[in-house]
């Protein structure tokens, strides 16, 4: 058993450089593309049709790809007023419950976001350039199950969070 820490500790650092790389790539790619485009509609009245739906698809890439970010690293937003007065014993309920109505709430979008996925497969509706919409709003249903689970394992596993 004590084989598999450094194992499982490998791979998370491996997962946790992939969204690290991919928010990267996807925060250069949107800066180089808005850039050309303002220089296209600036200096040749021009511009590329595709850059702009393009680009609100990879805000919410951004976004959920952030968000996910956030709860791996358990520095999302949150609201703490009363923590500071709680005693440890309430401090872990309270972090239980919220923990447990943030994993669920996460999990319900997901599965909304995969059924919201689904109808737009099923639409055949075209984002821009021939791209269907369900291959860009996959990250939404992705996003939300990444989330929940986070938010489950540092609910049920607290000491996992300090990892």
């Amino acid at each position: 058993m004590a084989r598999m820490k450094p194992r499982l500790d490998s791979a998370i650092h491996f997962v946790r450089r992939i969204e690290d790389g991919v928010i990267v790539v996807i925060v250069l790619a949107m800066i180089l593309l808005a850039s050309s485009q303002i220089v296209l509609r600036n200096f040749w009245d021009s511009g590329v049709i595709w850059i702009d739906p393009l680009l609100r698809v990879m805000v919410l890439w951004v976004g959920l790809l952030g968000a996910m970010a956030a709860t791996r690293n358990n520095e999302h937003i949150t609201v703490d007023v009363l923590s500071r007065f709680l005693s440890p014993r309430l401090l872990r309920m309270s972090r239980f419950i919220t923990g447990s109505f943030a994993a669920l709430v996460c999990a319900l979008l997901a599965w909304h976001g995969a059924r919201f996925v689904a109808m737009e497969y099923e639409a055949g509706v075209v984002v821009f350039a021939g791209v269907p919409a369900w291959c860009c709003e996959l990250i939404i249903p992705f996003g939300f199950a990444v989330m929940a689970l986070r938010f489950a394992l540092v609910t049920l596993y607290p000491a996992a969070e300090a990892a």
